[in-house]
């Protein structure tokens, strides 16, 4: 029995948002997993939590899937692969909330988390290619096999892992507007708040 058959049912409410619900936006979700760079992966081996930020594939046309690829020695790859259950995070960061009191300091995003179970992708070498090259082409749009690089030979595809997951849950949270901290309304109040553009760190 693989380990996917032998793992109990998610709970109804797993994907429920109970911190902030008022920034509940489920809607969102897909809209938000369609334009992230970073999935934050996560899973629980023998050792215990392992998160992996990967590079990933999603079509809102296709909303409850998502799709990975890395080496066939990976241990998150191969924990995937067996069909483990893993939960994958999302973040937008759309600006940095600047507040007259150091606990009213926040930040504008748009988040999705997901729980699913992972399956290695059973299709032929043609839909792996198809899938590679639908990724190239969300994280750079226009780029082209053929002209921009070339086109993806068989043995890349062989020495490469695909996984999809499949969604059982998600949900979304936005938060949009300025600071709420005591006096941030107020010009009387010293200080600055407001929000400011996300900065190049590092």
């Amino acid at each position: 029995m693989s380990e996917s058959h032998a793992l109990p049912p998610l709970p109804a409410d797993r994907a429920a948002v109970r911190v902030h619900r008022e920034r509940a936006v489920a809607d969102e979700a897909p809209a938000i997993l369609a334009a992230g760079i970073v999935a934050h992966v996560a899973i629980a081996d023998e050792h215990g939590p392992l998160v992996i930020p990967m590079t990933y594939q999603y079509d809102p046309a296709d909303p409850m899937r998502i799709h990975l690829h890395g080496g066939h020695h990976s241990r998150l790859m191969q924990a995937l692969g067996a069909g483990t259950r893993v939960s994958i995070g999302v973040t937008l960061i759309d600006g940095l909330v600047l507040s007259k009191t150091a606990l009213n300091h926040s930040v504008n995003y748009r988040s999705a988390v997901v729980f699913g179970r992972a399956a290695a992708e059973q299709g032929d070498i043609e839909q792996q290619r198809a899938l590679l090259q639908a990724m190239i082409a969300r994280y750079s749009p226009g780029r082209t096999a053929g002209v921009d690089f070339a086109v993806i030979p068989d043995r890349d595809l062989m020495a490469t892992a695909f996984v999809t997951i499949e969604i059982e849950q998600l949900s979304a949270k936005r938060r949009v507007g300025g600071p709420k901290g005591p006096g941030d309304d107020d010009p009387s109040v010293p200080g600055t708040s407001g929000v400011a553009p996300v900065p190049q760190l590092g």
